[in-house]
């Protein structure tokens, strides 16, 4: 728990930028094996998806600033420090989809295969991003809580600064009396968003298997992301409250956050979209197909061996 994982002079080697690194190329080579056993064009994809993830990381970081700006109000410059963590998936996905939706319109590609084919690498990058978390400490953390499942922070995790009651974000424990100041028990809502990772891995896996037509994994995506972590995870979670309907502060409980009140729309488009989508996969147009190799030259017929 540790935010640094090397360091050498004025070079740091951070866990979460690592472990986005690796879900970056992992999702990058699940989603062309897929296209490329649906017979697509993966080198095609491969140049779309490389600008997805500038943009993609783009958005994330303006909607966790704009969804959390007391981080941000006394040092702004910090807005751009990314690798120190502090990431919003629905930020992300905006800006990825540009990209794609640009292509789509200029070059007719095949969109909703190829958003089908990054959701296993995006629940990855959800379960890695946690993980950073974990390590950062100051990330997505959790209310105090009195049940049996609250999670004291170790005195030897550098990056968690402690919590105390009362405040509603993480950056307001500079406010607190340093009495007050405690490590926990919290909701250990880092681990949360890993385990919400790996169920969404696992049911990406089961919708790819059901063979329906493409874009009907990234809608169930989007809708089993929405639902889980605004439930399972945004819940229990040290954050403004933009609309304050509840507020257990005991339990460590607190509804709506921003993400929640997002989550909403996206719920109803989701279930929206999926009742559109009908059938199985279709084969690619021939022109959009994977290269089946060199064609042999005009006039060279191919000569049969002799017997």
């Amino acid at each position: 728990m540790d935010p640094i994982l090397i360091e050498i002079g004025p070079l740091q080697i951070r866990w979460y930028g690592l472990f986005l690194v690796l879900a970056i190329f992992a999702a990058f080579e699940i989603a062309k094996r897929l296209l490329k056993s649906w017979g697509f064009d993966p080198d095609r994809f491969e140049q779309i998806a490389f600008w997805a993830v500038i943009w993609g990381v783009v958005g994330a970081r303006v909607g966790y600033v704009l969804t959390s700006p007391g981080e941000f109000s006394t040092n702004p410059a910090a807005a751009l420090y990314i690798w120190q963590g502090g990431l919003s998936f629905h930020g992300a996905i905006v800006g990825g989809l540009i990209p794609f939706i640009y292509h789509y319109y200029r070059y007719k590609i095949p969109i909703w295969a190829y958003l089908d084919a990054v959701v296993p690498g995006i629940a990855l990058g959800v379960a890695a991003g946690r993980l950073g978390n974990i390590m950062n400490g100051s990330d997505t953390v959790g209310r105090l809580t009195n049940w049996p499942i609250g999670f004291t922070w170790p005195d030897w995790a550098k990056g968690f600064p402690g919590v105390c009651p009362g405040i509603q974000d993480i950056s307001q424990v500079y406010t607190c009396a340093p009495e007050t100041i405690v490590r926990g028990p919290v909701h250990f809502t880092q681990l949360y968003g890993v385990l919400i990772g790996v169920a969404l891995l696992l049911l990406a896996l089961y919708w790819l298997r059901q063979n329906r037509a493409y874009g009907y994994v990234f809608w169930q995506f989007v809708l089993w992301y929405s639902l889980l972590r605004s439930v399972f995870e945004e819940t229990f979670r040290l954050n403004p409250l933009w609309l304050r309907v509840y507020l257990n502060e005991e339990a460590g409980i607190g509804l709506f956050t921003a993400t929640q009140i997002v989550s909403v729309p996206l719920i109803l488009l989701a279930l929206y979209m999926l009742g559109r989508w009908k059938g199985g996969r279709e084969n690619p147009p021939a022109t959009l197909a994977v290269p089946a190799g060199p064609a042999p030259k005009p006039g060279v017929a191919r000569r049969s061996k002799k017997r």
